[in-house]
């Protein structure tokens, strides 16, 4: 399984608040349905006014190709479009990484 993993930066138009509200809301709804999703987290700053990115993204895919086939979709397509109107695309890093993991506890 492979993760894009991105550190998103707010447009200037919105504030903390009102760009996690949207990207946790309709944002989510409409991503939620990226042929071959296998996981999909979001992650919020806990002191936003100290942080330098405003959110972490994580999507998980069974491999490159369907991550790939996932983002040329027309599902693909449209959540691309809808992010670049509250986020600045390309703005923090980016990476597709191979998970490992070390400690999964179950509560």
């Amino acid at each position: 399984m492979i993760t894009l993993v991105e550190f998103l930066v707010r447009d200037d138009e919105y504030s903390h608040d009102e760009f996690v509200e949207r990207w946790q809301g309709d944002h989510a709804e409409l991503a939620r349905e990226l042929p071959g999703l296998k996981r999909y987290s979001t992650s919020v700053p806990t002191d936003p006014d100290d942080a330098e990115y405003d959110g972490v993204l994580e999507l998980a895919f069974e491999d490159g190709r369907a991550m790939n086939e996932a983002f040329e979709s027309d599902v693909g397509r449209e959540v691309m479009d809808d992010a670049a109107e509250f986020t600045a695309p390309g703005a923090g890093p980016r990476m597709v990484v191979e998970e490992t993991v070390h400690v999964d506890v179950d509560e």
